[in-house]
């Protein structure tokens, strides 16, 4: 991990396709922003003028099937999680999120879409040194079956992720990932989205996984995997919920020195656990450039899976 100045985007570089839940077309275009700035999303395409968002937990208006952003005129934008990821997973700090639509859209289901953009754009530095939010003490939240806790941890910013669904291809996985931004496009970046063929007929009845295709969703059903190219990963499923936390995480407002742990977690899990941790002020702290690499170690090569055997459709609330 880096410590030392901020980045942003050295020009634009846009992507279409189409909400994996709405169905619909959109074009969503990565820039750069001022230091301090974080992570902004512009919707165009409204009637009278453009609206902007910040990417902040403030900001989450709903989690149930993806990470949703607004603000007290109703809804902007939908599953901004995997750009989010893209951004924080590739040491990007401040980016303008320009979006004609309503959702992100899915392109493979993974971050790959937006990483190539982040490429495409080039990377800057910055003149003023990069801040992190430093955990210090656990902070944990349960929700049903599900659980999660961030801690203190030296090494930088450590996912631990474990699955266990009743889909028997599916199974229990766990992947445990320390952040940085080449292990983020080798390891976790390409990792898909992922559903259960059983309940596609009740997500459209509800509006749901409109734009849901096998070009963008690894699907299940109880015996095998549905599509023809296979799995990029052996544990693709627990290295997109990875994905996931990164995106959701990164709402956090600037990167996190910690370890988050999540069991049987999802987006509404994720959001939990951060609004936890931002709401209690002796959990955490600013720490900038130097000061942030005091605080920890060298990043080793920590990141590991597992597949084995065992709750909810991916596309269900709070497992998504």
């Amino acid at each position: 991990m880096k410590f030392s100045r901020q980045t942003t985007l050295r020009a634009q570089a846009s992507v279409a396709g189409v909400g994996v839940h709405s169905g619909l077309p959109v074009t969503l275009t990565l820039g750069p922003a001022p230091v301090d700035a974080g992570f902004v999303f512009v919707r165009t395409g409204l009637e009278g003028s453009d609206r902007e968002v910040q990417a902040t937990a403030e900001q989450v208006i709903a989690t149930d099937f993806a990470t949703v952003l607004g603000d007290r005129n109703g809804p902007l934008v939908s599953t901004a999680e995997h750009v989010l990821a893209a951004l924080r997973g590739m040491g990007v700090d401040n980016a303008t999120i320009e979006i004609d639509g309503p959702e992100v859209p899915i392109m493979d289901g993974s971050a790959a879409a937006f990483i190539a953009a982040i490429d495409q754009a080039g990377i800057v530095t910055q003149p003023a040194q990069r801040r992190f939010i430093q955990v210090l003490k656990p902070i944990s939240v349960k929700i049903g079956d599900s659980f999660g806790e961030i801690r203190p941890y030296a090494n930088g910013f450590c996912v631990e992720v474990e699955i266990d669904f009743t889909n028997p291809v599916i199974g229990q996985q766990a992947y445990t990932f320390d952040l940085n931004p080449e292990r983020f496009r080798r390891e976790v970046g390409r990792a898909r989205t992922f559903g259960l063929m059983c309940d596609v007929a009740r997500l459209w009845s509800a509006g749901y996984a409109l734009g849901a295709s096998f070009d963008n969703t690894v699907v299940f059903d109880d015996e095998r995997l549905l599509n023809t190219e296979g799995l990029r990963y052996a544990d693709e499923c627990a290295r997109h919920k990875v994905l996931d936390v990164i995106g959701d995480l990164a709402l956090a407002g600037l990167p996190l020195l910690g370890a988050y742990r999540s069991v049987r977690g999802g987006h509404k899990l994720n959001h939990a656990v951060l609004t936890a941790l931002l709401a209690d002020r002796t959990a955490w702290r600013v720490v900038e450039g130097e000061a942030a690499r005091r605080t920890t170690r060298p990043v080793g090569e920590v990141g590991r899976g597992i597949v084995g055997g065992r709750i909810a459709a991916a596309y269900g609330p709070d497992v998504s």
